[in-house]
């Protein structure tokens, strides 16, 4: 097996030392590496264009004879080249050339170039076309030339050179079981690799370049199946690994259901059942759980930390900032305190003495703490961690989310994302946990109206505010982020603090940002909260966590700065008493095209699950996740919105694979990971 294993990862490149290094810079390290450098486009070089009846903008190639070659200096040195045909003249400027070009392009040679057409100071020109000498005997390709992606000093003859020693030389043999293999109605991977490398005449360059051809889809199918094997094999490892089997009879939780105001949901009850399924196994539970703003992520974590508490183990959250971490604090306590649970604030702010006092509670058994990125700093020690719930888990590391559960030894734990992930998404970068979804709002939730309003409009949204406020609702105004400097942030903050203070004399303004002392957030979100403050101007650590149900307005100053999970975030701080409520979009023209689209989006649509769909389609899944986050290797054929299907059935078959043909998986992973699957999140 550990043959098959390295022939399927392929034989080292045969190259000089210089070439390997700049190869490796593109992860071409063997053979099969550079069977699997696929195309980024093709280019037609098939047939020949008269220059009259060439088209603009588009790559064409033209044959022609040289009428003139000079270099000039003005406006820099360059080679500007002459050349006619039977239909008229071209300009061809090089403004990087080697004397042996020179010396090709003379008076009178017939040369073939291959480039794109465009207006210049001279009339229609090419510039740096690729060209190589003719004659009426040289004959024309007959099929489409690649196109590959590449670094600087490795030339795209070079690379074709050596992806056709790579697909003489490599393993090239099914990985898939026959019938399976069979079953697919997709052409085998070899001939799929080599219809791609060398396009047979007549695949026409739309079907190759969009990716639709039978060739493409199977290589699309071999990258996703190596995805989910990998992902599923971590998910399996994850099982064989012991930890605390949290069994209770429950008496804590339904202490706390029976106390609460409220009823839950069905889905919020469904993800405690999944929950507490998880928890009474004698492996770690890994489940995501998420939902969309304000579905009641907190109580069904409070739920999950009652069972491992009943169970005689300790429950930790961590959360990103100091205020969502301090929300889910006062509420945790406020649920728990009066059922005899006692609950820990560990945080960066508190003073050294504190901060000591508060870590050897924790080292003593506290039963839940609470915290930011403190708790896992040195010095923290749990006497018996059986839970750990890590909030708005896309804002922390691997490494960070790592360090809590090393903290504990082998905890259970439980993400938790306001953030939704589309299905596809789920399906491709979370195969190997566990997702529980909260897919409906708690009764009471009242829709929110978005408004988009230009800057130029100020002075009427701040005379709807004032309006607001004599009717003794309150209001939020969000200052943006700039240039991601906390200082420009803060100014802005201050600003717009001072002028509404000036404009809104009757109205209590209250200032919260992340360079406040803790004392001071705390004094300002609870007076906040108590009604004492008319208007909150914040930066954007209000964005998550911050529940005040008389709130029934959110401004957002220069909105098209921030992004579409920061808008629908920062707009479900509203909405959550019985009140109609509004979000204001204030944005600044001129707007991008990619700011036009995101406001777009965000004023059409309330549910959180189709802006993240129409998100990722915005950003791609490398952005929208986040690699760092994530430390998944990113797909680089799929589509996940295009190949949802291929998705689906590589899911299915990795799980059937793994069961039945463990050889087969190693080589598949040989083949398309090369053994790099520590890029996996842990």
């Amino acid at each position: 097996m550990k043959n098959n294993s390295a022939s399927a990862s392929g034989q080292p490149i045969r190259a000089s030392e210089a070439l390997r290094k700049k190869l490796a810079k593109l992860g071409l390290r063997s053979s099969v590496d550079l069977v699997v450098h696929l195309p980024l486009r093709y280019e037609d070089e098939t047939r020949i264009t008269l220059i009259a009846k060439a088209p603009s903008g588009v790559p064409v190639q033209v044959e022609a004879t040289v009428v003139s070659s000079e270099i000039q200096f003005r406006p820099r040195r360059q080679l500007v080249v002459w050349v006619e045909d039977e239909s008229g003249q071209l300009c061809m400027r090089f403004f990087n050339f080697y004397p042996n070009q020179r010396a090709t392009l003379v008076p009178g040679a017939c040369i073939r170039f291959f480039g794109e057409i465009r207006d210049g100071f001279f009339g229609a020109e090419m510039v740096h076309p690729r060209f190589a000498k003719a004659s009426a005997e040289t004959p024309l390709p007959q099929t489409l030339t690649p196109v590959y992606p590449t670094t600087a000093g490795v030339a795209q003859s070079a690379l074709r050179k050596l992806i056709v020693q790579a697909i003489e030389t490599a393993d090239l043999q099914e990985t898939l079981p026959p019938e399976l293999d069979a079953a697919l109605s997709l052409p085998s991977f070899a001939e799929a690799v080599r219809v791609l490398h060398f396009p047979p005449a007549g695949a026409t360059q739309e079907a190759l370049e969009a990716r639709t051809h039978p060739a493409w889809q199977r290589v699309k199918f071999e990258e996703v199946l190596a995805q989910q094997f990998s992902l599923r094999r971590a998910y399996l490892a994850r099982r064989q690994r012991g930890a605390p089997a949290l069994r209770c009879k429950g008496e804590l939780a339904h202490r706390l259901l029976a106390a609460l105001p409220f009823a839950l949901t069905g889905a919020q009850t469904r993800a405690s059942n999944e929950i507490v399924a998880d928890l009474a196994q004698p492996y770690p539970m890994q489940r995501l759980l998420q939902g969309d703003v304000g579905s009641g992520k907190t109580i069904v974590a409070a739920l999950a930390a009652c069972h491992a508490i009943e169970a005689c183990w300790q429950a930790a959250l961590m959360a990103p900032t100091e205020i969502l971490a301090e929300q889910h604090y006062q509420k945790l306590r406020g649920w728990l305190e009066p059922l005899g649970v006692n609950v820990l604030w560990l945080a960066g702010s508190l003073k050294a003495s504190q901060k000591k006092e508060q870590q050897a509670k924790a080292a003593a058994g506290a039963q839940l703490i609470v915290g930011t990125h403190a708790l896992i700093q040195e010095g923290v020690d749990f006497a018996k961690l059986g839970l750990a719930i890590v909030d708005e888990q896309h804002r922390f590391g691997v490494q960070q989310r790592l360090a809590l559960r090393q903290k504990g030894g082998n905890p259970h734990q439980l993400m938790m994302s306001a953030t939704p992930i589309p299905r596809t998404l789920a399906m491709s970068y979370y195969a190997d946990l566990d997702v529980s979804v909260l897919d409906e709002l708690p009764p009471g939730r009242t829709p929110v109206r978005t408004r988009l309003v230009s800057v130029g409009r100020r002075g009427e949204v701040i005379s709807f505010l004032e309006r607001q406020a004599a009717e003794n609702r309150q209001a939020y105004w969000v200052c943006p982020l700039i240039e991601e400097s906390e200082a420009l942030q803060l100014q802005t903050a201050l600003e717009t603090y001072e002028q509404l203070q000036t404009e809104l004399p009757q109205c209590r303004i209250g200032l919260v940002h992340g360079r406040l002392k803790t004392d001071e957030k705390q004094a300002t979100m609870a007076a906040f909260l108590a009604g004492e403050i008319d208007v909150l101007v914040a930066t954007t650590v209000i964005e998550v966590g911050v529940d005040v149900p008389n709130a029934s307005l959110m401004v957002i100053e220069h909105a098209e700065r921030f992004g579409l999970s920061q808008l629908h975030q920062l707009r479900g701080r509203v909405g959550r008493g019985s009140e109609s409520s509004d979000c204001v979009l204030l944005y600044a023209q001129p707007l991008s095209q990619l700011a036009r689209q995101r406001l777009k989006i965000i004023f059409e649509n309330t549910d959180g699950f189709e802006i993240a769909r129409q998100d990722l389609q915005l950003r791609g899944p490398g952005e929208f996740i986040g690699s760092r986050q994530s430390g998944v290797p990113l797909l680089r054929y799929a589509d996940l919105e295009a190949d949802a299907d291929l998705v689906e059935k590589a899911r299915i078959l990795a799980e059937q694979l793994l069961r039945e043909a463990p050889e087969r998986v190693e080589r598949h992973l040989a083949r398309w990971l090369g053994g790099r699957e520590e890029l996996l999140k842990s």
